[in-house]
């Protein structure tokens, strides 16, 4: 039976990709700062719920070495957790920025860093680095946002080639854009009246108007990883939602430069 290690299982994506998981049959590893915020529902001979904070190595070390000990080995690893930011550089704290970063963009490589030896030594693996659709269409107002997710992009682009010899595979999941989650409300209660100074606010009036219809849910996301998971093949990028399906294939179908195009006609850029 296979074992899958999800980061930031206590709500979100998470939560539901490793509920999916333990619907299909698997040995799952849920991770979360706080254990007493568990409320997945499983077999409790294929559910472990163990302490992690992704920020601090002592946690993140100490989380893997259980992880591995529990089933006999961890066969997948899904860097889920994150942090998200909503207002314009000018006002985004030094703060913000470094916890952005530790948490999207340093974490997920300390997790990779510390289950590829295991792996390794197995001769298999697969490692899903769950991104955002904003790798394709970086919009105003979540520029450090866009910058740790499209860096975990340019890893795991790196990392697909670097870990392929070993037998380890490497998939990227982008969700769209979820309301359904915490983390736009998580992103908001960061910001107060100082945050969007009157010259941005037209900025933002033609942002929130242009927020997609069809959005992606929580389950949108734990199939993709699911099925990120099951592909064997040479496939890197599993968007996930609708809307994150769409900016795919847009950004696919008209190449960089004129999607860079519509994205300036979208937000009244002047070219």
């Amino acid at each position: 039976m296979n074992t899958v290690l999800i980061t930031g299982s206590s709500s979100g994506f998470g939560k539901a990709t490793a509920q999916l998981f333990l619907d299909n049959g698997w040995n799952v590893i849920a991770t979360m700062r706080r254990p007493g915020d568990n409320t997945l529902e499983g077999p409790a001979d294929r559910l472990r719920v163990v302490a992690l904070d992704v920020t601090k190595a002592d946690s993140i070390k100490a989380a893997v070495n259980e992880a591995i000990g529990l089933f006999g080995g961890v066969d997948v690893l899904v860097n889920n957790a994150g942090i998200g930011g909503f207002a314009p550089i000018e006002t985004t704290s030094d703060e913000l920025i470094r916890r952005m970063f530790e948490t999207n963009t340093y974490g997920v490589m300390a997790m990779v860093r510390a289950i590829v030896p295991h792996m390794r030594e197995r001769g298999s693996g697969t490692i899903v680095n769950v991104t955002s659709r904003v790798v394709y269409n970086p919009a105003p107002m979540v520029s450090v946002y866009a910058a740790s997710k499209i860096a975990v992009d340019g890893f795991s682009q790196a990392l697909y080639h670097e870990l392929a010899p070993l037998g380890i595979h490497v998939k990227l999941v982008e969700p769209g854009y979820g309301p359904d989650t915490k983390f736009e409300s998580n992103m908001m209660a960061l910001n107060d009246e100082h945050s969007f100074p009157a010259p941005y606010q037209p900025q933002l009036n033609v942002l929130m108007s242009s927020l997609p219809k069809v959005t992606t849910s929580i389950e949108d996301v734990a199939t993709a990883v699911l099925r990120a998971v099951n592909d064997t093949g040479p496939t890197l990028r599993f968007p996930a939602g609708a809307d994150a399906v769409a900016a795919a294939e847009k950004h696919a179908a008209l190449g960089k430069e004129a999607f860079l195009a519509e994205m300036h006609r979208a937000f009244g850029v002047q070219q």
